[in-house]
């Protein structure tokens, strides 16, 4: 073993499983930018791990398509194109479609509050024109209600989809005059949710979805 991952290894390195969060998080929050190389040795320094934690993590964020691995060059950041973040956005209508009828059954009054709180924070994001906040509490609305509606399955599929797509939705994000059209989308999602109302919460959601499919398409 080189003495570099000896030293990793024998200081609390971190297990593979939490390397694999930590850079997949990295590519959602877009700290790693589409074609970026992902070189072992500096993702190692920067997360606290071992090398070969390193390249397990790689190649199991390759299995779950964003990062690829090219010959004779290592790993680098997957670009997505406009149209497999269509596709990708078709998937999640029809996912988190369900998951909001779900979250509409299930959801407590402790949970509206949360969801009537977060509502109120993104209101606030959009009228401060802070694009990138407004971004983080909208993937926090998302990941709440599917949490709310049980659904670990899903959790785990929308989770995937959403890291692949993260350069679109920045993007998306920058459009002007996007945020208050999808503010006005989430908003409607959370009152349905909170009104336990599932049919009505799953066209929601899908509502939403379908404009953002329209949004890609006119990139």
């Amino acid at each position: 073993m080189p003495a570099q991952e000896q030293t990793a290894a024998g200081s609390g390195a971190v297990a593979p499983e939490d390397v694999t969060a930590a850079i997949r998080e990295a590519i959602v929050r877009g700290e790693f930018a589409p074609n970026q190389r992902l070189v072992e040795a500096d993702l190692s320094q920067q997360f606290g791990a071992s090398r070969s934690g390193v390249r397990t993590a790689l190649f199991e964020l390759a299995n779950e398509g964003l990062v690829e691995r090219v010959q004779h060059r290592g790993a680098r950041v997957r670009a997505v194109t406009l149209e497999e973040a269509i596709e990708i956005s078709e998937v999640r209508m029809v996912v988190e479609g369900l998951c909001a009828a779900k979250a509409a059954e299930r959801v407590t009054d402790e949970e509206i509050a949360e969801l009537r709180s977060i509502g109120d924070a993104m209101r606030a994001a959009v009228a401060d024109g802070h694009v990138l906040k407004y971004s983080e509490l909208n993937q926090l609305l998302h990941r709440r209600i599917i949490e709310i509606g049980g659904q670990a399955t899903a959790a785990g599929v929308v989770e995937r989809l959403r890291a692949q797509n993260v350069r679109h939705q920045f993007r998306l994000a920058l459009v002007p005059g996007r945020p208050n059209v999808s503010l006005a989308e989430h908003l409607a999602i959370i009152d349905e949710v909170c009104a336990h109302a599932p049919d009505a919460a799953e066209r929601a959601a899908r509502r939403h979805l379908a404009s953002v499919i329209q949004a890609l398409k006119a990139i």
